[in-house]
């Protein structure tokens, strides 16, 4: 697969994108958080997952104080760019979700449609 330069568009939501981040090794989806123009270049420059905080309204490196940073090992857009893929290797002792779980995704919801 080669690489080419993309332009992401941060337009279609308010300046954001949302970016799912998925361990390279075994594939499990580890959490989903939002970047900006800004945190995109930081994580580009930096090779490490930096979001956008809605809540703070600044950047914010994933681990900074735990140790459990998110090391870039591929990056993608989906077909629209408007979303973004890294598959990642985690740092540390590998809980990326701040209830002390390697997902964020742990509460299974029932769905008794078929």
């Amino acid at each position: 697969m080669t690489t080419e330069a993309v332009t992401i568009d941060f337009n279609k939501m308010d300046g954001l994108v949302p970016a799912i981040v998925q361990d390279a090794k075994t594939g499990e989806v580890l959490m989903v958080g939002f970047l900006n123009n800004l945190s995109y270049a930081k994580t580009l420059e930096t090779g490490f997952v930096t979001f956008w905080s809605r809540t703070r309204q600044k950047l914010w490196m994933k681990g900074e104080t735990s140790g459990n940073r998110l090391r870039v090992v591929t990056a993608s857009t989906d077909c629209d760019n408007d979303t973004l893929l890294f598959r990642v290797e985690v740092e540390g002792d590998g809980l990326v979700c701040h209830e002390g779980t390697v997902s964020c995704f742990t509460k299974p919801i029932a769905v008794t449609g078929k």
